[in-house]
């Protein structure tokens, strides 16, 4: 049902608008946030572990932690055991919107979920993360070159 996936898509763009609009006046745009949010989320990540947290390429998580770290929104650390290696955390002024970006998030959610009681929520989820799993395999073996039979 290919609705289903287009309905996701729209969510999505709209979601995504939406924080372009909102966050706009924080120099956020064009997804930003998320990365932010995941470092503050997971202080010391890498960039790899970043791009695979959120499902973009090395080179585009590499773009948006360049900015993040030119707005002061986040610092790069080098690791001792391995030089080539940079850990990512949130600087003061990171952790200073996160709590902004976290109601954000919060209040979409309960935008998005109105109509459902928790049973509901619970099994949206659940759904959603096995149609994401499943998704997530197949994209992981095209990125290494796997043709796909239609």
């Amino acid at each position: 049902m290919k609705e289903i996936l287009r309905e996701i898509g729209m969510i999505s763009r709209c979601l995504a608008t939406i924080s372009d609009i909102e966050f706009k006046d924080i120099q956020l745009g064009k997804n930003q946030y998320l990365y932010l949010v995941r470092v503050y989320e997971n202080p010391g990540i890498i960039q790899e572990k970043l791009s695979q947290l959120l499902k973009v390429d090395r080179t585009t998580t590499a773009k948006a932690v360049k900015k993040l770290i030119e707005q002061g929104y986040l610092e790069k650390v080098q690791t001792q055991d391995n030089k080539k290696e940079f850990k990512l955390f949130c600087t003061q002024k990171g952790k200073d919107i996160y709590s902004f970006l976290e109601k954000e998030e919060n209040h979409s959610s309960k935008i998005s979920l109105v109509d459902f009681n928790k049973e509901e929520e619970k099994e949206l989820l659940k759904k959603l993360h096995s149609m994401r799993i499943r998704i997530e395999n197949e994209w992981q073996e095209i990125k290494k070159g796997k043709k796909r039979d239609y």
